[in-house]
């Protein structure tokens, strides 16, 4: 059916692993349907694109509504094929740092969005014998300080693909990938003024070197 019969959704599409999601599923011949705070020039490569806050479609019903007849509406009669929870948010802070706000919000964007997305989309899902992808993170297993409520959200997050795929046995399929360091903008962040200390999270892999986030640079030689 390619490009004309099956769509994807992707959530955090401006980002680094967005963007390749949606280049990657764009290059096999998918519809998609890009999502994220807001669009920025080049930064999203769907097909179409549909802002939406996250954490505001945590903790409101009506904007839930609203985002999921935007969503239709792009769908325009196409099958929903897959639901790709990528978006996230890294909050870096201490436990006597950790600003109550910034926890909550980790957990909105990151484990209830997500919930909520399934929930909004399972029927179509189902129709198109669909699956989701909830893209975790190794902080969900192995995690380091400053990362409580990243850590937290992304081990909540695998708990709750295993639940959703326990709950949906037969109807959709959920699965959940959880990389180790892919080198995208947010990470680099975090090793502001100390990027003296990058070989040695290089050297921690087994390639010795972190996973290139865009699309047209993936090649596996080892």
């Amino acid at each position: 059916m390619g490009r004309h019969g099956l769509a994807v959704l992707v959530t955090g599409a401006a980002g680094d692993i967005g963007r390749a999601l949606c280049a990657g599923f764009s290059k096999a011949g998918y519809f998609v349907i890009a999502t994220d705070f807001e669009q920025r020039s080049g930064e999203c490569t769907g097909d179409v694109f549909v802002g939406a806050d996250l954490a505001e479609l945590a903790r409101d019903e009506t904007y839930r509504e609203k985002f999921a007849a935007e969503v239709n509406a792009a769908l325009s009669g196409r099958s929903l094929k897959g639901l790709v929870n990528n978006a996230a948010v890294q909050k870096l802070a201490h436990l006597d740092e950790m600003a109550s706000a910034d926890f909550r919000q980790a957990l909105d964007v990151n484990v209830t969005a997500p919930m909520l997305l399934v929930q909004l989309f399972a029927g179509r899902l189902e129709e198109a014998r669909g699956s989701v992808v909830n893209v975790g993170s190794i902080h969900a297993r192995l995690t380091k300080p400053a990362f409580v409520a990243y850590a937290t959200s992304k081990a909540a997050l695998a708990g709750l693909t295993r639940a959703l795929a326990v709950d949906l046995g037969g109807r959709v399929r959920v699965n959940a990938i959880q990389p180790a360091a892919v080198e995208t903008a947010m990470l680099l962040e975090g090793f502001r003024g100390k990027r003296d200390i990058y070989p040695a999270l290089e050297a921690s892999h087994p390639v010795n070197r972190l996973a290139p986030p865009v699309y047209d640079r993936l090649d596996y030689r080892y």
